[in-house]
């Protein structure tokens, strides 16, 4: 019998188990990344971003929406990801998955999703560079993780590799998925965005990803 998965719903050891994903641990971001130190501007953009986040967070629980509104929104916008050679998508939905050897389809939704429009590439094989899942502030960012990678599968199949973010507004958990056999997803470690070094490394690591992708 046919059966049919949301990937809202799906488990962590479920994904490992249909997508044949293994999971593995870097503590370096820099291992993968070159890392640029920040500007004043920046600094000084980061900071407000950061002062919005402790009203908000005060007053009691950030819903997905205005996470994405408040918080990955104006991320993406101070490192460079609203660029004409990079097309944001939101809410779109994935391809249905289907894993033959367990009649299983897997359907779902991405929150957003970075492309690279400059890959000389059809529309129905995009590049892409950052696929992230966001959750209201009362959830782990962790949480996330399952959709995360039921979302990244399907590019898999046409590009070697793919960064992926998970977060709950404050903590913002990255992952660096890759192909192979079987494919493997890094989870690099938890940044945060109410601590200034935490929060820097993380505008650093957005960055690093746009223009790790932008020279390809």
């Amino acid at each position: 019998m046919l059966i049919n998965l949301n990937a809202n719903d799906i488990r962590l050891k479920d994904v490992q188990r249909l997508l044949k994903f293994e999971e593995q641990y870097n503590d370096s971001f820099t291992s993968l990344l070159f890392l640029e130190k920040l500007t004043e501007i920046e600094q000084q953009e980061l900071q407000t971003i950061r002062n919005i986040f402790r009203e908000y967070y005060s007053e009691g629980k950030i819903s997905e929406g205005q996470i994405k509104f408040l918080f990955l929104a104006p991320l993406l916008k101070l490192t460079g990801f609203y660029h004409p050679s990079i097309k944001i998508t939101l809410e779109e939905n994935i391809a249905d998955i289907s894993v033959e050897d367990e009649d299983t389809i897997i359907k779902g939704r991405m929150d957003i999703l970075a492309v690279n429009k400059t890959q000389g590439r059809t529309v129905s094989t995009p590049f892409w560079i950052l696929v992230i899942e966001s959750k209201n502030s009362s959830l782990n960012a962790t949480e996330g993780l399952p959709q995360l990678l039921t979302y990244a599968h399907t590019s898999l199949e046409h590009q070697t590799s793919v960064w992926g973010l998970t977060t709950n507004g404050m903590d913002y958990q990255f992952v660096y998925i890759q192909q192979g056999n079987p494919s493997t997803y890094q989870v690099l470690p938890k940044l945060d965005i109410t601590r200034l070094e935490s929060s820097s490394e993380l505008v650093q690591v957005l960055k690093a990803i746009r223009l790790q992708y932008n020279a390809q």
